[in-house]
């Protein structure tokens, strides 16, 4: 299963715990990692997900596949800047939400749009979105997405 994690470019130390520990467990269930290929929650995961031998694409919002994080195996350069987002959840089965801002809450959008499960880990809370499920901890997240499966 392919699933993408989005959040921030920039993150706290324990939002980037969350993130290394999302992509551990990815790895070890033998998930696919899809993420923006950045920095902050998505250097975490990927770096979480590679520790466990896990695979790890970067949908990047740059022209150069040189920009993503060393963790990326494949980085995929689109030179769409944000507009890159809705390629980031359309190529994930599920999302996990990792904190994150108004990027990130744009993927949320679309991973509605394209009726992905979306696990909520410290995320945007939205009145009136019901496809969001608010979870605890990484284990939480990665639990349900597998159960959308």
């Amino acid at each position: 299963m392919r699933v993408a994690v989005i959040g921030g470019g920039t993150c706290t130390d324990e939002e980037d715990d969350l993130a290394r520990e999302v992509g551990e467990l990815l790895g070890r269930r033998d998930h696919t990692v899809v993420c923006g290929g950045l920095g902050g929650v998505m250097e975490g995961v990927c770096e979480g997900a590679k520790r466990e031998g896990g695979e790890t694409i970067g949908i990047l919002p740059t022209e150069r596949r040189a920009d993503a994080n060393e963790f990326v195996d494949t980085a995929v350069a689109t030179g769409l800047g944000h507009g890159r987002n809705h390629l980031v959840v359309l190529n994930g089965d599920a999302v996990i939400a990792v904190d994150g801002g108004p990027g990130t809450l744009s993927e949320i959008g679309f991973a509605g749009v394209y009726d992905r499960p979306i696990a909520g880990l410290g995320t945007h809370r939205i009145d009136g979105v019901d496809y969001i499920r608010e979870v605890e901890n990484p284990t939480e997240a990665v639990d349900y997405v597998e159960s959308e499966e």
